[in-house]
């Protein structure tokens, strides 16, 4: 049964909703389970197309990781962290359909890192984007792995080291938003893609997508390998626990167990 995502269909493609919205649809262990499983089912459901991936409310597609979840992270849980990172891209990258995110808000963090991970984005003027897990203490891996592919290394090392966050005019003309649109029009024009790419040939289709997850196997495993290694030497410090208690102390409450 769901609990932290809605799921639904149109016609031939398939739509997942982030149902988190008072987190901002931020996730959890818990939640990125019932996403893959969704993905997984999808995948080989012959009637889906397509699938498109969005978030319930109208402030955010998600916030990224739950800090309250990882705030008390020793190495050991930041090495099993790292292994439900592995297995929610992989199951990403070795989708044999098109994934869309039609990006109704802000997608930060490793948010931000599974839309670009998708093949379409359509979002709105509000729809920021970017890679702040610096500000909390948390050094990031897979974000600058994938954000080099499609930047370079220049841009990838000056967002990452700011952690400041892409307004969506300035995502767009770097390629990472593909279509900007009013608001209301976010969901629609997405599923319009959709259908489009559910059309197409599924062989054509299937075989292209393996052909760029082939492409970047090799370092995608050693970049799993090298955030096994780097989490848990951060978490180690205690720095990003330290962070994040700071992040949650000037919001009014503290997460100390």
């Amino acid at each position: 049964m769901e609990k932290y995502i809605k799921t639904s269909r149109d016609g031939n493609v398939a739509i997942i909703t982030l149902n988190r919205p008072e987190k901002l649809n931020a996730w959890h262990t818990a939640m990125r389970n019932e996403i893959i499983a969704a993905l997984a089912a999808f995948n080989t459901d012959t009637a889906i197309g397509a699938i498109v991936m969005t978030g319930a409310g109208d402030r955010a597609f998600c916030a990224g990781q739950d800090l309250e979840e990882a705030h008390g992270f020793d190495q050991a849980r930041a090495d099993e962290w790292m292994s439900e990172w592995e297995n929610y891209y992989r199951t990403i990258r070795t989708l044999q359909k098109p994934l869309l995110i039609a990006l109704n808000g802000t997608a930060a963090g490793s948010a931000f890192q599974v839309a670009l991970l998708a093949d379409i984005r359509v979002g709105h003027a509000g729809s920021r984007m970017g890679q702040p897990e610096i500000n909390s203490g948390i050094p990031s891996v897979t974000g600058p792995w994938i954000m080099k592919q499609m930047l370079g290394i220049s841009r990838t090392i000056e967002l990452t080291l700011t952690g400041r966050m892409m307004e969506a005019a300035e995502a767009h003309a770097l390629g990472l938003i593909h279509h900007l649109v009013e608001p209301a029009e976010v969901l629609p024009k997405t599923l319009q893609i959709a259908r489009e790419l559910a059309a197409k040939p599924s062989v054509a289709m299937r075989l292209n997508k393996q052909r760029f997850c082939e492409v970047s196997e090799e370092s995608f495993v050693k970049t799993i390998a090298a955030g096994r290694r780097i989490q848990m030497e951060a978490y180690a410090t205690g720095e990003p626990a330290r962070m994040m208690e700071e992040f949650f102390k000037k919001r009014g409450h503290s997460i100390t167990k």
